[in-house]
């Protein structure tokens, strides 16, 4: 079965082949652990570079940390596409370059909402509602996938990914409008702006679901430790779009 998130879902095509012995099936299984450990070390390199990137806005100058984040988007985005079709599954070195690029990006996503006042409260109070939010959702969903409450099916995985796909091209469109056109009904602020955010929160928690039931499949399968990395990146991926999202909605909800 086929995850909605492109990187997942090339870790288990790659765990098919190395499981039909085209690669060396006597390496060491994966195991929780392995998930839970390369994941903490994935989120907590994205919280460093994070930390530095809003520090350096803040305290240094902000057109450096804008630029930081740039290269940290666009780093980011061709990191995944290489771990995704470049053949590179469970690349410890892959993972950690994608969390130090995706950590530059939401330091500097961050500090865009930092010294807005949205009526009478501080950025930095939705900033924490934001974390504090998208925590709450991976809790939830992991609840939720662990109880079987939602049937993770090929089915359900199919329509994921084809709405995911949909938002995806959606959000090109709208930046290409607002970059050409000064159209941003996406973006802006209003109800249809509002509308997609909750409709990408809505997925992105849908997301973690296929994201479990991907790494449980590679678990019992027997793949190799080190495709814990490939999970740790998956996981890392729908985290800070989620997050990015949540920050996003609640900025529009409080605004002056």
């Amino acid at each position: 079965m086929r995850s909605s998130n492109p990187v997942m879902s090339s870790l288990t095509e790659n765990s098919s082949r190395q499981n039909s012995g085209y690669e060396d099936v006597s390496t060491r299984p994966m195991t929780v652990d392995d998930v839970v450990t390369k994941t903490g070390i994935t989120l907590g390199v994205i919280i460093v570079a994070a930390a530095i990137n809003f520090a350096l806005g803040m305290l240094v100058s902000p057109g450096i940390a804008m630029a930081l984040t740039l290269v940290g988007g666009i780093g980011g985005f061709i990191t995944v596409l290489v771990a995704s079709f470049g053949k590179k599954w469970g690349s410890a070195a892959v993972t950690l370059i994608y969390a130090v690029f995706e950590g530059l990006f939401v330091g500097g996503f961050s500090l865009m909402f930092s010294n807005v006042n949205f009526q009478g409260e501080g950025g930095m109070a939705i900033i924490g509602q934001a974390i504090v939010g998208t925590i709450g959702v991976f809790i939830g969903m992991l609840i939720v996938y662990k109880t079987g409450a939602v049937k993770v099916t090929p089915k359900f995985t199919k329509i994921l990914f084809g709405l995911i796909a949909g938002v995806a091209v959606m959000a090109l469109v709208n930046f290409l409008g607002a970059i050409f056109f000064d159209f941003n009904p996406l973006r802006d602020g209003g109800p249809i702006a509002i509308i997609f955010s909750l409709v990408c929160i809505v997925l992105g928690a849908l997301s973690f679901l296929t994201d479990f039931d991907q790494a449980d499949r590679m678990i019992r399968a027997g793949a190799p430790a080190k495709n814990a990395w490939g999970v740790a990146l998956g996981l890392a991926v729908t985290l800070v779009w989620l997050y990015t999202e949540i920050l996003r909605l609640l900025s529009y909800f409080q605004r002056d």
